[in-house]
């Protein structure tokens, strides 16, 4: 049997001083989670918004991709079904300190 479900998006960009800073929102029915992300534009570098944007947005998107995979290993692990073990996932990118 085939099931169809959306899950709704919201993703607000807000730029300040040189900073973007993005926040998405997901709500899966059961679930509400947000994910943030920011970038800062070098002050040696041409002001070019749609980068930061597409940056923070990546970043917040990233942060919210973390937890729902999150969530779906402790339901996994709910069930008896966790992965073998507590392997570390690899993390690609840059980390938003850094940003």
């Amino acid at each position: 049997m085939a099931k169809t479900t959306e899950w709704p998006v919201r993703l607000i960009l807000t730029e300040e001083d040189g900073t973007t800073r993005a926040r998405v929102e997901l709500d899966t029915g059961t679930q509400a989670l947000t994910g943030h992300g920011r970038a800062r534009c070098n002050p040696e570098d041409p002001d070019v918004p749609v980068i930061g944007d597409e940056l923070a947005a990546g970043r917040a998107m990233k942060d919210l991709a973390g937890q729902l995979i999150r969530l779906a290993d402790h339901d996994l692990a709910g069930v008896g079904a966790a992965p073998p073990g507590h392997e570390r996932r690899t993390v690609y990118g840059w980390p938003n300190e850094l940003a």
